[in-house]
């Protein structure tokens, strides 16, 4: 292509192919300084530029020129659906189909370490750096997140019924929207079909009646299996499935072998997981120390899947684990962060068969302190594939099969390893909030059977400290090694929380003595004096609410609930990314070969890492149960009417949130629902006062409600209270005040304010303090 012609001036066929090669960059300026255009000719190149726009061989707006029908360099997009790869496609947000058709599709490219604030979903509108893309095939431009918008507003998700005169309403998932269904008009549906999920825009909204709606795009229906968990799943845009290229990577994968490893196949490592478990990540072993230095103490040995050999930085399958965060896991079926290929063969320690593995080895002392610990690449193999009731049993005298040939040799020397370690675990007195916690057991049509609290063991004591202790030797090998590593934290509770809670223990005569600095121990005295009393539920769910949420963070402030200086998580990089980056790191530190953290990394690029991966675990938890609370809302839709016993969970100005003791679902009792007073909400008691009675509904008390509402797909359920707290389960209301002689005050004040009224002395509410319900322990 000749770029001039014979009188030196820019031939027309240069400039438009200029103008195609710089997408929306490109100006009368760029063009005269490719082109060499100076002084008197730049008239003749403005001439020509009008030309072209003229006859629609280019497009002029302002100081630039474009393809006709091209995009900017900028703009601002809707992000609609995902590809069949996974990959995000958005649209522009202003296009005017009438005069241009179809709005031309966009393909998200996104880096492995997002900026932040720049990690987007289906439904958010985002501000785009647009380019032309080479490809043959797929969408005809690409996008690089510049900036994430608020979420569309206008888009819903919900489930779709089909009205016998055409057309249908949408019931949204959404708890707080469940009452405020869409009327979506027969040319509005696209197909859809009754039960069918579906993503909706609103279009048109009343002051009078039902706002109306328009069906986005189709998700699939809800009468299918994993229906439930398939609504979390878009509801908080958790990838699904992997691209073509993370698969093509996963199943190129080869096993690892002897190359660059120890040795380690004759050492007989076991996995301890629950019976359901899909793949086993860790192995452990332990055995007495024959040094005579160490009388008394063991080694113990705790051997991870090797998933930084699969999975290197910058692949697909990294960029995939990084947006996924974490493996998602829900009672019918896990979103895993890797591919099956990976996560369930190469990277599970199955028994039998070699497996690459990174170990570590930690000599602890008689008195359960670790003395010393080394990091070791492996090729490995499992003795045994156990369950934590297995081993268990096989202690407690009921060995089977499996458990007896391993009960002398394995078994017994793991627990007194546990036994030894347990004594610096009692020493260094973490947070002790044993909460228990619930299994969903799922029929095979995927509704629910029933619902358990599996029993705690020492088995699942065993592998915690375990895995705990190797945390620990990860995170101070590459503090030693000055390395950037992502730490798991766990901040100390704010003054605001300690004092709202010694001030809600003070109305129990609770001793609370808060001295010198704020440590676990402080806390679990609490919780020592109240066990074997009713208080103690109503007491653990207040001092957990007192805590912080751990989080991952490239600076290191301490775990204020294990009680420990530095602690990151290195045990379970098949489901955490955060685990991942903590491999990798031990590889470069410790030249073990491939696989390593790449130099360029540090911990400005760890921290954008670090905030990414503790948003994806938050999306995870919040998904999670919401599923459950899905589930079990459906479980008990056909129960409307039947009365059931539970506990006030939660207490807010709105009313009382209890969890029924049968199924642990969660559900409201509206506060106009509880008598004709009025009812003030005393925050430092977690309580509601009538202001007549002085009756009081509080945090903890033990209730009867009948089933009023049940809201399957918005898993919301309505409870009437039957009973008060003391009709319900009569109780020692002050477990301390016998000792005092104010023992004849009114049952639900303290001493002090025995001749008030409720309603008198009511705590003003102050900001930032309202009880939003458990936060969890992730720690």
């Amino acid at each position: 292509m000749k770029r001039k012609n014979d009188h030196g001036f820019p031939d027309r066929s240069a400039i438009v192919a200029f103008i195609k090669a710089n997408h929306g960059k490109a100006g009368t300026r760029e063009i005269a300084r490719e082109f060499g255009v100076k002084n008197a000719d730049r008239i003749e190149l403005k001439r020509l530029l009008r030309e072209l726009a003229d006859d629609g061989t280019i497009k002029k707006k302002r100081h630039t020129v474009s393809e006709p029908d091209a995009l900017p360099s900028t703009l601002v997009a809707d992000i609609g659906t995902r590809d069949a790869d996974g990959e995000l496609i958005a649209s522009p947000t202003e296009w005017d189909e009438v005069e241009s058709g179809e709005p031309p599709k966009i393909l998200i490219i996104m880096p492995r370490r997002p900026k932040p604030g720049t990690t987007a979903g289906v439904g958010d509108r985002v501000l785009l750096r647009v380019e032309p893309s080479n490809e043959s095939e797929g969408p005809a431009y690409r996008g690089h997140i510049i900036k994430v918008f608020d979420k569309a507003k206008s888009r819903i998700l919900g489930v779709f019924r089909a009205l016998p005169e055409g057309g249908g309403r949408l019931i949204p998932v959404d708890k707080k929207s469940a009452d405020r269904e869409l009327n979506i008009a027969a040319n509005d549906t696209k197909g859809a079909q009754d039960g069918d999920l579906v993503s909706v825009d609103i279009v048109r909204t009343r002051s009078f009646g039902l706002a109306s709606g328009r069906v986005k795009e189709r998700l699939g229906s809800v009468k299918s299996e994993k229906a439930i968990s398939l609504i979390a799943i878009y509801a908080h845009d958790i990838p699904l499935q992997f691209s073509s290229a993370a698969e093509r990577e996963a199943e190129a994968a080869e096993p690892a072998n002897l190359k660059g490893r120890e040795d380690w196949r004759d050492v007989p490592l076991v996995t301890i997981d629950p019976p359901d478990a899909k793949d086993h990540d860790d192995a452990v072993h332990a055995q007495p120390d024959d040094d005579p230095n160490n009388k008394g103490g063991f080694i113990v040995n705790v051997a991870i899947a090797d998933v930084s050999f699969y999975v290197r930085p910058g692949t697909a399958l990294d960029r995939s684990a990084l947006d996924r965060g974490n493996s998602v896991y829900f009672p019918d079926r896990v979103v895993p962060m890797l591919p099956e290929r990976i996560s369930n063969n190469l990277c599970s320690l199955v028994p039998g068969e070699p497996r690459g593995a990174l170990a570590v080895r930690m000599v602890l002392g008689p008195d359960g302190r670790k003395r010393s610990h080394t990091f070791h690449r492996i090729l490995m193999r499992s003795a045994a594939k156990l369950s934590y009731a297995q081993a268990q049993a096989a202690i407690d005298g009921r060995p089977d099969d499996t458990t007896g040939p391993l009960l002398d040799p394995i078994l017994k020397p793991l627990y007194a390893a546990y036994a030894c370690a347990k004594r610096a675990r009692d020493e260094r007195d973490p947070l002790n909030l044993d909460l228990p916690e619930r299994k969903i057991l799922l029929k095979s049509d995927g509704t629910v059977d029933r619902v358990v609290v599996p029993e705690r063991l020492d088995a699942h004591k065993l592998i915690e400290e375990f895995m705990i202790l190797a945390n620990v030797a990860a995170a101070e090998m590459l503090e030693k090694k000055s390395l950037p590593l992502i730490y798991r934290v766990h901040d100390e509770p704010t003054l605001e929380k300690v004092h709202a809670l010694s001030e809600f223990l003070e109305t129990l005569d609770v001793p609370f003595a808060k001295t010198g600095a704020l440590r676990p121990t402080l806390f679990n005295r609490v919780l020592a004096q109240l066990e074997g009393h009713d208080y103690y539920p109503l007491v653990s769910e207040v001092v957990l609410r007192a805590q912080a949420q751990a989080e991952y963070s490239s600076e290191n402030y301490g775990h204020f609930g294990l009680n420990l200086r530095r602690y990151a998580h290195f045990t379970s990089p098949i489901r955490r990314y955060a685990d991942l980056v903590v491999h990798r790191a031990l590889v470069r530190a410790l030249g073990l070969g491939e696989g390593a953290l790449p130099d360029s990394e540090t911990p400005e690029s760890l921290s954008e890492v670090a905030a990414h991966i503790s948003l994806t675990e938050r999306r995870a938890m919040k998904a999670e149960r919401e599923t459950v609370d899905r589930l079990i809302a459906h479980h008990l839709a056909d129960r409307i009417g039947a009365s059931f016993q539970g506990r006030v969970s939660g207490v807010t100005r709105a009313g009382l949130f209890v969890k029924l003791s049968e199924t642990g679902a969660d559900g409201l009792i509206p506060i106009r629902s509880l008598g004709t007073e009025y009812f003030n909400y005393d925050e430092g008691r977690h309580a509601l006062v009538g202001t007549r009675s002085g009756t009081m509904h509080q945090l903890g008390d033990v209730v009867d409600v009948r089933l009023i509402e049940a809201a399957p797909i918005a898993g919301a359920l309505r409870f009437e209270l039957l009973s008060s707290a003391g009709e319900a389960a009569p109780r020692e209301r002050r477990p301390f005040r016998a000792q005092r002689k104010s023992s004849k005050a009114h049952p639900g004040r303290s001493p002090k304010d025995k001749k008030r009224r409720p309603d008198k002395h009511k705590k003003k509410s102050g900001k930032g303090k309202k009880g939003k319900g458990k936060k969890g322990k992730a720690w």
